[in-house]
């Protein structure tokens, strides 16, 4: 077994390398800059205390997925409050393209703010290219599920974008 500091150096190397993931999360389940870093904190405490039970059976970035998404569905659940979008300003940490496709991830997301946890979820995991098999097992349905909600979301969102802009 790996001594203590090894797991600390190696813990945070990886959050590091996928916060990311972690960012994305907060982003569309939390409201406010101070509820996502707290939230962020929550998934990276919780990660902490999970990463001694990950025993690479999947990529790290997939079990990174599944603890930060429980743990961002839980959080809602104990504050039993409901999630509304808010608008993303320039110093926020997701600047990803020139201003006109900066302003259609920003509806998007807008868009999928208001989806349900688990339809949040799905959608953020298609997003980063995860497989469907992936999907399936961080969410604990089925592949098949996973391709029918899949096309519902994509349909839903469609909708809303539409009626956003």
């Amino acid at each position: 077994m790996k001594n203590r500091n090894a797991n600390k150096t190696e813990f945070s190397e990886l959050i590091e390398k996928h916060q990311a993931i972690i960012h994305k999360i907060t982003l569309v389940y939390a409201n406010g800059r101070s509820n996502r870093e707290d939230l962020f904190q929550e998934i990276c405490l919780q990660l902490w205390r999970s990463f001694p039970n990950f025993r690479n059976e999947s990529k790290f970035s997939t079990w990174m997925y599944r603890v930060a998404l429980n743990t961002a569905i839980s959080d809602i659940r104990k504050k039993k409050t409901d999630i509304h979008f808010e608008q993303l300003h320039d110093n926020d940490r997701f600047e990803t393209a020139p201003s006109d496709e900066k302003e259609q991830v920003k509806l998007l997301y807008r868009a999928i703010s208001k989806l349900n946890r688990i339809d949040k979820a799905l959608i953020l995991l298609w997003l980063e290219e995860k497989s469907y098999d992936e999907i399936a097992s961080i969410l604990g349905i089925s592949k098949t599920n996973v391709s029918v909600k899949l096309v519902r979301i994509k349909q839903k969102l469609e909708e809303m974008i539409f009626k956003i802009q």
